[in-house]
């Protein structure tokens, strides 16, 4: 079945002169004044290495700030870390490369483009209800969230991966819905969170080759008590806090959206929490086999110093042999268990 090209052109119609007028923008924008520039502006131009911040950056490239945090999300735009800390920034060269591409910038905004259930289905030449049902099923996956004024999660979809996904699987976007698929959805399975957070920790991951950094990662998809049970030392899950990468695309600014986001985040379900101490545990051995986590006393320790924990949790080693299998270490005693 052939996909429709009725969204993409209208999209592209919209958006074309007013990106054309900020792309130019962006190219004389390397006159104006420190003060004119936002989120902390640029380093100086005779530095060999100069970066400006997000927001400079999605101006210079002619792109809206969403569309330019996503492109760094999906690795399509390469971020390095601030000095001392804080938000990414984004090379000059990085900014020259990606105005050299061709069909800049609406092949880049292209990459990077949303949709939302009836978009997607309009895309995909179906009702809206096949669209959320393939979407529960896992067949397509969410990249992104917002709420709506009732405080409902509404997923969006890239355009690029729902094209992609019917060119793949035409047999899917008609006619009857698989058995197995079935039996799932009638079960009130829904893959959509899950799926979503799955893909944004490979992301982050990739981002990232610091051992520790890695482990946060894993980390941030457990609540407290898991976590505890799988990292007892307090110092080392101090130091996971101030090593998480940053993510630069997905942070809510209301507070209803944070802590949807930080609800979204954690595994749930048997399976995938088993999963993921399993990822957790196998990256923090890696950590621990690279370098201590700092305790107190040691350079810079104060920081590490952990907040007091509830409940009794020891204080373990950084470095030490169990003699315990890889289950038994997880600490996993499954569903019902006592």
């Amino acid at each position: 079945m052939a996909v429709k090209e009725v969204l993409r052109s209208h999209v592209r119609s919209q958006d074309a002169e007013g990106r054309s007028a900020r792309v130019r923008a962006g190219a004389h924008a390397g006159d104006a004044s420190a003060e004119a520039e936002c989120e902390g502006g640029r380093t100086s131009p005779a530095s060999p290495a100069a970066t400006v911040a997000s927001g400079r950056a999605a101006q210079e490239l002619g792109i809206r700030r969403a569309e330019l945090e996503l492109a760094v999300h999906l690795g399509l735009i390469a971020v390095v870390a601030a000095p001392g800390g804080g938000r990414p920034r984004v090379h000059e060269e990085e900014i020259a490369r990606l105005r050299e591409q061709p069909g800049f910038p609406d092949a880049l905004v292209e990459r990077v483009r949303t949709v939302g259930t009836a978009q997607g289905a309009a895309l995909l030449n179906m009702a809206p209800a096949r669209f959320t049902r393939l979407a529960r099923a896992g067949c397509v996956s969410p990249v992104t969230f917002y709420l709506n004024r009732y405080r409902a999660v509404v997923w969006l979809y890239l355009a690029d991966e729902l094209v992609a996904f019917a060119a793949r699987e035409p047999g899917l976007l008609a006619g009857r819905t698989p058995v197995g698929m079935r039996t799932m959805l009638e079960s009130g399975a829904d893959w959509r969170a899950r799926n979503w957070r799955s893909q944004r920790i490979d992301r982050l991951l990739n981002r990232t080759t610091d051992p520790w950094a890695r482990t946060a990662v894993q980390a941030s998809a457990l609540d407290p008590v898991q976590l505890a049970e799988v990292v007892d030392d307090p110092y080392e899950r101090a130091y996971l806090v101030r090593v998480r990468p940053e993510p630069v695309f997905g942070r809510p600014g209301s507070m209803a959206a944070r802590e949807a986001m930080g609800e979204l985040m954690l595994a749930d379900g048997p399976d995938e929490i088993l999963w993921r101490r399993v990822n957790l545990t196998l990256e923090l051995d890696r950590a621990r086999e690279d370098r201590p986590a700092p305790r107190p006393g040691d350079d810079g320790g104060a920081r590490a110093t952990p907040p007091a924990d509830t409940g009794a949790l020891r204080s373990a080693p950084a470095h030490r042999p169990t003699g315990k299998g890889l289950l038994a270490r997880l600490g996993w005693r499954g569903r019902g268990a006592g």
